[in-house]
């Protein structure tokens, strides 16, 4: 009789291939590697949110027009109280339309602009904070001398609309008053990159707001040419300005001029404005030039339309 022998064992068996202590082995090594990249991936996140969280924090907020206010502040010539309440009026304006404030002193940049005088340190100022701000699309420069008096208006309402500053914007005037041969272009809203005023004598640079980009960087370093520093013009920056825009069409077709009471106009007490330059109620800005001769550290012409100030943000 026969019997039937056992099968033999494979000779190409692998060892252990039966066992079943070898893939809980694998599974337990497998599932370590898992949580191990787990933690890792989530460490990762974590880090890439927070450095991110930290480089948008310089973007504007949502739903705004990315605008931040510049005021340069000569901390040297004005008094603490006179300076709180550019600081309030500012921080208040701010608040209600997601603006942001960038308030530098002139003492910052005093090794930039040399023996010339401090007034050229707007120039600085404003580059300083387009490279605080980079991803915002306006910088708006207030003169320390001046007051937001309309609180409620926005600046994408009042002037940055399309219709809006087209039908702003001073076409084919001299471009400083009273009868300089340059003269305004006519420009649609998407080719402007600085919006200016003049009073009655010059552009006024107290007061204007400036896109952010390449024209922008271009613009400022043009302005801030050592050569127009040295010149001792009379009325230093401004007349920089005035130089800029009569010699440069590059500069000018990208410059858009407004009515001086859009942006800058002046205290009825002050002379040098525009022929309807003057404040009335209801203008957006007022602005004291006399007090820019800083022959006191207070400025009391502007003590009244302060409180007036100070009642309307309080009522709205």
């Amino acid at each position: 009789m026969q019997f039937a022998l056992p099968p033999r064992r494979s000779l190409h068996t692998l060892p252990g291939a039966n066992s079943s202590r070898l893939p809980l082995y694998r599974r337990k090594q497998l599932k370590t590697i898992a949580i191990f990249a787990f933690a890792v991936l989530t460490l990762l996140y974590l880090l890439s949110r927070l450095f991110s969280s930290s480089s948008t924090s310089l973007s504007p907020p949502a739903g705004t027009a990315g605008m931040v206010i510049v005021t340069l502040l000569d901390r040297q010539s004005l008094s603490e109280s006179y300076i709180n309440k550019i600081v309030t009026n500012r921080e208040d304006y701010a608040k209600r339309h997601g603006y942001t404030n960038f308030f530098a002193s002139v003492s910052d940049y005093e090794e930039a602009i040399g023996d010339a005088p401090r007034s050229w340190a707007l120039i600085p100022a404003m580059r300083h904070a387009m490279a605080t701000y980079p991803k915002s699309k306006y910088f708006f420069h207030l003169s320390p001398h001046a007051l937001v008096m309309n609180p409620t208006t926005s600046l994408k309402s009042h002037l940055l609309d399309r219709s809006r500053l087209e039908s702003l914007m001073l076409k084919n005037v001299p471009i400083v008053p009273p009868d300089s041969i340059i003269k305004t272009f006519a420009l649609k809203q998407k080719d402007v990159d600085l919006i200016l005023t003049q009073d009655g004598e010059d552009l006024s640079p107290s007061s204007f707001i400036l896109k952010n980009g390449d024209f922008a960087r271009f613009f400022l370093d043009l302005w801030f040419e050592p050569l127009f520093r040295s010149y001792r013009f009379a009325k230093a920056e401004t007349h920089g300005l005035d130089h800029i825009m009569q010699w440069h069409p590059t500069v000018l077709a990208r410059t858009a001029l407004v009515p001086q009471r859009i942006l800058n106009a002046y205290s009825k007490d002050s002379s040098g404005a525009s022929q309807d330059g003057s404040y009335k109620d209801g203008d957006f800005v007022i602005r004291f030039p006399s007090c820019d001769e800083g022959k006191a550290r207070d400025c009391d012409e502007l003590d009244p339309y302060y409180s007036m100030w100070s009642k309307k943000a309080k009522s709205t």
